[in-house]
């Protein structure tokens, strides 16, 4: 799948989402590199919810807002054989966006179940476990 057809896929998904979901969300970005997961050779981030949180006292982060960002490169770099770009950039999509609604929440779960799984996979044992 090209750049352009990954970004029409996201967009044409993103239009699926309910408003009332996309609260508080300035926009998704569609990037064109891979992102490696820190630490782990040959594992690609997807996508990552991108929340600048509180305006620090000196106006750091003033106006920049939150965003989701999907890594096109990412995808390129894990698509095989039979992969379903639709269903795992829908997988992703909604993955940052239940991070998006937690933070409105003033959660972290998820959050802290992804870390779990990170920690999981760099001991060697399944994703899931942790």
């Amino acid at each position: 799948m090209t750049y352009e057809a990954f970004v029409k896929l996201v967009e044409r998904l993103w239009e699926e989402v309910p408003e009332e979901f996309k609260r508080g969300l300035q926009g998704v970005h569609v990037l064109p590199q891979a992102k490696p997961e820190p630490g782990l050779w040959g594992v690609w981030r997807l996508g990552e919810y991108l929340d600048p949180g509180p305006p620090s006292a000196f106006g750091g982060f003033e106006g920049l807002g939150r965003h989701i960002a999907l890594y096109y490169g990412s995808f390129r770099e894990v698509a095989g054989e039979g992969f379903d770009w639709e269903a795992e950039a829908w997988e992703t999509l909604l993955h940052e966006l239940k991070h998006h609604l937690e933070s409105l929440a003033g959660r972290d779960d998820l959050v802290r179940e992804d870390l779990r799984r990170l920690d999981a996979f760099r001991r060697g044992g399944p994703p899931g476990e942790g």
